[in-house]
């Protein structure tokens, strides 16, 4: 079974590159998504495209709106969507993006640590599973694929 899986989550770490690498070495048949990792540029896309603006409302609103094209584009297209919650920032995108897919009845997985436990209670209650480590997305992965654990 082929899968297209979109990785969305903390952006401070190389999670997206491990769990990619790991897939490809298995050869599973899957094509990832992400959003835009580079985070200036996420945060000033609204300004570099369309206009300075003079308040930062607006300049995040213009960005975080074009954000969400790819954003939006990519969960829709998702067989699977692996929220990934970081230890160092609080990711309320990533928290849309879990809700978004939840409501688009997406096969949801998140990754987090136990110190997020209850306050993602409610995400991890939608989800199809919960995972700690990268390792863990991968076998789900794998499982879902090649039904081999």
């Amino acid at each position: 079974m082929e899968l297209t899986v979109y990785l969305s989550g903390e952006i401070h770490t190389n999670w997206r590159v491990e769990l990619i690498e790991k897939c490809k070495n298995l050869k599973l048949p899957i094509d990832f998504l992400s959003p835009n990792t580079n985070h200036e540029l996420s945060d000033e896309v609204g300004i570099k495209i369309l206009g300075k603006e003079d308040r930062k409302f607006w300049h995040d609103h213009k960005s975080a709106k074009i954000n969400a094209i790819k954003t939006k584009n990519a969960i829709e297209q998702a067989d699977i969507v692996v929220v990934r919650f970081g230890e160092k920032y609080k990711q309320w995108n990533v928290a849309f993006d879990a809700g978004y897919a939840i409501g688009l009845s997406k096969n949801l997985v998140v990754l987090h640590n136990d110190d997020h436990q209850h306050a993602l209670k409610e995400i991890d209650a939608s989800a199809s599973a919960v995972a700690k480590t990268v390792d863990e997305v991968v076998k789900i992965l794998k499982y879902t694929t090649t039904n081999r654990i």
